[in-house]
């Protein structure tokens, strides 16, 4: 039996995370991840992601730049060439991750970890015990039961692709779903999004998906609204999906953005009495405790109220201070800022308008929407525009929300959270000189409420 004092199941952000703190604390830790280091973030999620986002812009922007004068030619993407630079800074930041652990003096074992039973888990054929150990296995996406399922794609297939596809339906309405829709439409393949509700981004303000679905609309993307598919179909070398009502749409890809799930299934967590709830997702209390003391669970397998990056780093730094530490703390997810990098930009922070009047404050609403500079001198631009919304308590002038749509606002959304975690006001704002000329100024004078 190997004796530690921490184990973690699981090399992504979070995992990674936990384990390098702890043993800089003096905790005898041992991580366990049979593939790359990274997780979904680094490996197969928001970093090779963003790139081909920055890519895929950069077209948006030579077509600008010729309406600003510059000669630019025929550009022409070299598919091989942006995949495989993509992938080498992919394989650098998974072996800083490494690199990082060793420093740190975590022993790392490069097989899979299942439990035995309580507080004991097995790996490349030995045991491993320890009074605290810490799942942060992340999740992976999920493929409804569909007819022909197996034909589609799924995000982790997008960044193996060999070509980039003439056509794309895009089955989904969340962040992953506008993301690749916005990416492969900005690259110039003909897009689709196929959305299941009248609108897309169910659980973001009213107004945030009304404006956005009209701007993606403007900027190229095809949007079907309250289409469920029943059945994908391979015809020679196209894809054609239907719906109960027998309207088809086709494409020689689809990607199916349809959720995710936590990578549970295979960890054996009955066998430590550990509970999970429908979805796979292991229960946690306030303190990432699941139903087997001394197991915690951090990050995307968890229940925990957000499926994001820095959400998982921030509850690994508290529970490992909270074990080892001096500082003992609590999550506070009230102000976890989020963006969608989809075209355009989304970015959030704090409370909808609708729930804010669900938790029972009297607000006032403040909102601008704006053609930004960038956009003014462009003829083929001027349906393009910015949105921001600012959501007040109108008892005590605290911010309670902000949403902004359009160009960097994932940019600005950070510096409103700082203010808004800070407990800002919308004074606070008012008197704060605006940078002039640019988009965030318009935060600054928002003065009329709606």
């Amino acid at each position: 039996m190997n004796k530690f004092d921490f184990l973690v199941i699981g090399g992504g952000s979070g995992g990674v995370r936990a384990a390098r703190r702890a043993a800089g604390l003096g905790v005898k830790t041992a991580l366990f991840e049979k593939g790359d280091m990274g997780g979904t973030c680094v490996l197969k999620g928001c970093i090779p992601k963003k790139l081909m986002w920055y890519g895929a812009r950069l077209l948006e922007d030579i077509a600008l730049a010729e309406e600003y004068g510059w000669s630019v030619g025929n550009p022409q993407l070299n598919w091989i060439l942006q995949k495989d630079r993509r992938n080498k800074e992919v394989q650098r930041l998974s072996a800083i991750y490494q690199k990082l652990l060793d420093d740190s003096g975590v022993h790392t074992v490069h097989a899979e970890a299942v439990f035995e039973k309580e507080n004991v888990i097995q790996a490349g054929g030995q045991l491993y015990t320890a009074p605290h150990i810490l799942i942060a296995v992340g999740g992976s996406p999920h493929k409804p039961s569909l007819s022909g399922i197996e034909h589609v794609l799924i995000s982790d297939d997008i960044f193996q692709l060999e070509k980039q596809p003439s056509s794309l339906l895009v089955v989904g309405a969340g962040y992953i779903a506008l993301e690749f829709a916005g990416i492969f439409q900005s690259m110039g393949t003909s897009t689709t999004l196929l959305c299941r509700k009248d609108k897309v981004l169910t659980h973001f303000d009213e107004d945030v998906r009304s404006f956005f679905q009209e701007q993606a609309q403007v900027k190229g993307l095809n949007i079907i609204n309250n289409f469920e598919p029943v059945s994908i179909v391979k015809n020679k070398n196209v894809l054609v999906v239907s719906n109960k009502e027998k309207k088809t749409f086709s494409a020689e890809k689809v990607l199916f953005a349809t959720g995710r799930k936590a990578l549970t299934k295979s960890l054996n967590l009955e066998k430590a009495g550990i509970q999970t709830d429908s979805s796979g997702s292991i229960e946690v209390s306030d303190e990432f405790e699941t139903s087997c003391s001394g197991v915690y669970a951090v990050g995307d397998c968890s229940n925990t109220p957000f499926q994001l990056t820095p959400v998982a780093l921030a509850e690994s730094e508290i529970l490992v201070q909270n074990l080892f530490g001096r500082q003992k703390s609590k999550m506070d997810y009230q102000y976890v800022p989020s963006a969608v990098f989809s075209n355009p930009n989304i970015a959030q922070v704090g409370w909808t308008e609708k729930q804010a009047l669900e938790k029972g404050f009297s607000i006032q609403v403040f909102e601008s929407s704006f053609r930004p500079l960038k956009y003014t001198i462009s003829p083929s631009k001027k349906s393009e525009k910015m949105y921001m919304k600012m959501i007040v308590d109108q008892k005590t002038d605290q911010i309670l929300g902000c949403h902004i749509v359009g160009d960097d606002s994932p940019e600005m959304i950070q510096a409103v959270a700082i203010a808004m975690v800070a407990k800002a006001t919308k004074s606070d704002f008012d008197r704060t000189i605006g940078l002039h000329p640019s988009s965030a100024e318009e935060l600054c004078t928002l003065r009329a409420p709606r």
